[in-house]
């Protein structure tokens, strides 16, 4: 009985000292990476492309479960990295409407990563609980969202 004292009180000190394990995102929200000003639909430059292949090991940690893209190319080459490394499938949705994409988002299994523009990331964020980001300019590539589950708000830069 006396070597189970032991043990239990050795777990106790184990799960004691334990550093507490930061929670998981419930959201990712991005703009899709770099483009060239002015196109209707382009693919991604360059810069866009190396970025979207770091994109996999910055949420390495967390990888997201459900993906959300718009019917635009560069939010899906945005995205591809990441459906490709962990095999799912991006949703598209309307980016003309956030509340619907935000309903659509709490629905699915997360942590859930949506990829989206300049004109609709700072309204998703914020539907979904996070702090409002101050708006997108063109030039505004590579900077991550993370919303947790009480609304606690991080901005990362994809590659650091």
């Amino acid at each position: 009985m006396g070597k189970w004292l032991v043990l239990g009180a050795m777990l106790l000190a184990a799960c004691a000292t334990t550093t507490p394990s930061v929670p998981a995102p419930a959201f990712y929200v991005m703009r899709h990476l770099n483009t060239p000003a002015g196109e209707r639909d382009p693919e991604l430059l360059p810069e866009g492309q190396r970025l979207a292949a770091a994109l996999p090991a910055r949420l390495a940690a967390h990888p997201p479960r459900t993906i959300f893209v718009s019917s635009f190319r560069r939010t899906q080459q945005t995205a591809a990295a990441v459906a490709a490394r962990w095999g799912l499938v991006p949703i598209v949705y309307d980016p003309a409407d956030t509340p619907g994409l935000v309903a659509r988002v709490r629905a699915a299994p997360g942590p859930v990563l949506i990829v989206g523009h300049s004109n609709t990331v700072p309204d998703i964020v914020e539907q979904l609980g996070g702090t409002r980001p101050a708006p997108l300019a063109h030039p505004d590539f590579g900077d991550l969202w993370i919303v947790t589950p009480g609304g606690a708000t991080q901005r990362v830069r994809v590659a650091d």
